[in-house]
């Protein structure tokens, strides 16, 4: 498979560049960068990318959590990194001083270069590190310029001197105004669980994606409308199949926005839904190492679930290279879903529902 591309963007004198972005979100730093086709911003305090939208067109689906005119300091925003672990610490852990979701979205993070374009893609590289987790993550960033798929590859360094265990979840969550109760989401997901089982099965009763029972009702997971439950899903995918993939499609806006990874990197997609006065306020299209919201303790008593692992150990100086692509299009009204995500040709075809479905094919460069 050939790599893709996804990032962020500014115009400065008509021309494609890096520009720092004073005020451009409630007064915080970015990195902005701006391509023919799209356009991403990265949020310094925390490395959120906060905005990924095509050019000509102001629907951004990553407006989730966005801060408080004045609120400068590092928080969760639209994609974040939920790095060193996904979900709470443990009690003693908490009591030292490690947050919800680990401390990437809680730092500051560091430009390394100033994005450069070399054939036909913008290119820009981020660093954060952890002071309690004893990791770091450096993010290479490659945005195609004429066309909205990026190409994102992040190295984990263990920078302490003994090995460890961790995970990291990729925290893509979707909010008004793209999301609505008519926003579909697709994925080649398969077997999962529901976050609301008891240790030591939580696997027990499986769930199949995506209608599943649910206090003696079917739910639905592909569409959101008055009631979150389930609010935790989390799924493991087909046995052999290489790559998982999801997507979220809103008809009357006609836009798709979609990820695409290695399942050697990530095997797990963890679904969040949330509701607000009866209406939806956020989607997680969580893709990552684990599947399973506990602490590290727990994590290793239980090993595997449905055979995939549930955290990754890296050992002391070690680095460990993941990557995704997500990216953008435009669909029309009556598109029925994704069926399938595939690449052929240099270009991400998507397949639509239905034995007549049509195919959507974006370049990659």
């Amino acid at each position: 498979m050939k790599k893709l591309i996804f990032f962020g963007v500014c115009m400065c004198l008509g021309i494609s560049s890096l520009a720092w972005a004073e005020g451009s979100l409630m007064g915080r730093r970015q990195v902005v960068l701006k391509g023919e086709a799209a356009q991403v911003s990265v949020d310094i305090a925390g490395g959120s990318i906060v905005d990924f939208h095509l050019s000509g067109q102001n629907v951004n689906p990553l407006t989730w959590n966005y801060p408080e005119k004045g609120d400068l300091k590092p928080r969760t925003m639209g994609h974040f990194i939920c790095f060193d672990r996904w979900g709470q610490p443990s009690p003693q852990e908490l009591k030292n001083g490690m947050p919800f979701h680990g401390e990437a979205a809680q730092v500051e993070w560091q430009v390394l270069s100033q994005p450069s374009k070399k054939e036909g893609a913008l290119s820009a590289e981020m660093l954060c590190r952890l002071p309690i987790g004893g990791l770091e993550l450096k993010r290479v960033l490659s945005l195609s310029d004429e066309f909205p798929v990026l190409f994102v590859r992040e190295e984990i360094t263990n920078v302490g001197k003994l090995g460890r265990v961790y995970n990291i979840v990729q925290h893509s969550t979707i909010a008004p105004d793209f999301l609505d109760e008519s926003v579909l989401i697709d994925t080649n997901a398969w077997k999962g669980l529901m976050q609301t089982g008891i240790m030591p099965t939580p696997e027990e009763p499986s769930i199949y994606w995506p209608k599943i029972a649910y206090k003696d009702k079917l739910v639905d997971l592909r569409q959101l409308t008055d009631s979150l439950e389930p609010g935790v899903t989390s799924f493991v995918f087909p046995d052999g199949a290489e790559y998982g993939w999801v997507t979220a499609f809103n008809p009357g806006k006609g836009l798709l926005l979609g990820y695409i990874w290695k399942l050697s990197d990530y095997p797990w997609l963890n679904i969040w839904r949330h509701v607000d006065k009866g209406k939806p306020v956020a989607r997680g299209m969580e893709f990552g190492t684990t599947g399973l919201h506990q602490p590290f303790d727990a994590l290793v008593v239980k090993g595997k679930i449905f055979g995939q692992p549930i955290y990754e150990y890296i050992d002391a100086g070690q680095t460990i290279v993941k990557s995704y692509t997500a990216f953008l299009t435009k669909v029309p009204a009556d598109y029925k879903g994704v069926s399938d995500v595939q690449i052929s040709g240099g270009q991400i075809v998507l397949k639509e529902q239905g034995a007549q479905g049509r195919e959507f094919r974006i370049k990659m460069k």
